[in-house]
């Protein structure tokens, strides 16, 4: 949908079953949030210069978020909540931001590498100091095997690789890593008549989704549901999902959405957008923790080019999908007339 007062399309109210980054919920971020009570009670207690240096810091008030906000590690799992914040120079944790892993993920890594780490080292340690006989020491070396590939395979799918974004006017990215593996045309109250690109995220794919245009947040639609096989064509109707409707910054305002969708083994979807935020082009907004699928509807307008195919491998922030054609001056003028 091309809409020439597309760039005054009002804002959407945020879904009101969006509490929190994470509808879905979970034992690591109850995990989480039991662990920031401890550290707020310790701030509080030893730390009261701290404290009252990063409150004078903050940007804006905590309204919305259910605890109490001592720095931006409180703001994590709120930040669709509030624009509160604090400025980079003013906050100690931003270098959590350049570690190679997704960092709404860290907790999940440290969890799951210590319960499958932790054996395997614990057996392999066993077996080096102990005179275990065939075939239990066959056994015993295979599962520490096993235990070990898996934390490894942890590891790998919270990774968060740099990537290089395309940036020729009218590209449309891929919004997320893996196999494309429906392209159909639908038609969308949203969008309008649209291309509908589905992709399979399997576990062996990075799981961060990016913005696949320069856009702004109107809103976001939260859909709680099943966990089928995200290769199955219904996951994408029955599945848990959050759709972010997003408008192109520049003209024509093109609309789009991006919808998130669980799996059978990914059943967190995170998402930190709020209407009115404005995205970059290839701009981390969130991810699906654990084999997933996502889908991108784009308007459907004379001139688009569809550039990937299904079968294709595509790269979240780099993979071009689609192109439409540059506006020239005189385009550019009539629709902002």
């Amino acid at each position: 949908m091309t809409d020439d007062s597309a760039e005054n399309t009002p804002l959407e109210p945020l879904d009101p079953q969006l509490k929190d980054i994470q509808p879905g919920g979970g034992i690591i971020i109850h995990l989480e949030l039991l662990w920031g009570c401890w550290r707020r009670f310790w701030l509080k207690t030893f730390r009261k210069s701290y404290v009252e240096k990063m409150r004078q810091l903050r940007k804006g008030t905590p309204d919305g978020v259910p605890i109490e906000v001592l720095d931006s590690r409180d703001l994590k799992f709120y930040r669709n909540q509030t624009d509160c914040h604090w400025e980079p120079q003013d906050d100690p944790f931003t270098g959590r931001d350049r570690i190679p892993f997704a960092r709404v993920g860290l907790a999940e890594l440290i969890v799951f590498s210590i319960v499958f780490w932790g054996p395997a080292i614990g057996l392999a340690a066993f077996l080096l100091n102990s005179s275990v006989e065939a075939p239990w020491n066959y056994v015993l070396w295979t599962a520490a095997f096993a235990l070990a590939l898996v934390g490894t395979e942890i590891v790998w799918f919270f990774r968060d690789p740099k990537r290089v974004v395309p940036s020729e006017p009218g590209q449309v990215i891929s919004p997320a890593d893996g196999k494309v593996v429906h392209i159909e045309e639908v038609d969308d109250e949203f969008v309008g008549p649209a291309i509908e690109i589905g992709i399979f995220l399997s576990i062996f794919n990075v799981h961060i989704n990016r913005s696949p245009i320069e856009a702004r947040v109107i809103g976001l639609r939260y859909k709680p549901g099943k966990y089928l096989n995200a290769l199955r064509p219904e996951s994408a109707r029955e599945n848990e999902q959050l759709a972010v409707r997003i408008e192109e910054l520049a003209a024509p305002h093109r609309r789009m959405i991006v919808r998130q969708i669980t799996g059978a083994i990914a059943r967190r979807i995170v998402c930190w957008l709020k209407p009115g935020d404005e995205l970059e082009r290839g701009e981390q907004f969130g991810m699906i923790k654990l084999g997933s699928r996502t889908e991108l509807l784009l308007p459907k307008e004379e001139g688009l080019e569809l550039l990937a195919k299904v079968g294709d491998t595509v790269q979240a922030g780099s993979s071009i999908l689609a192109k439409y054609p540059a506006k020239t001056d005189k385009v550019a003028n009539e629709v902002s007339t």
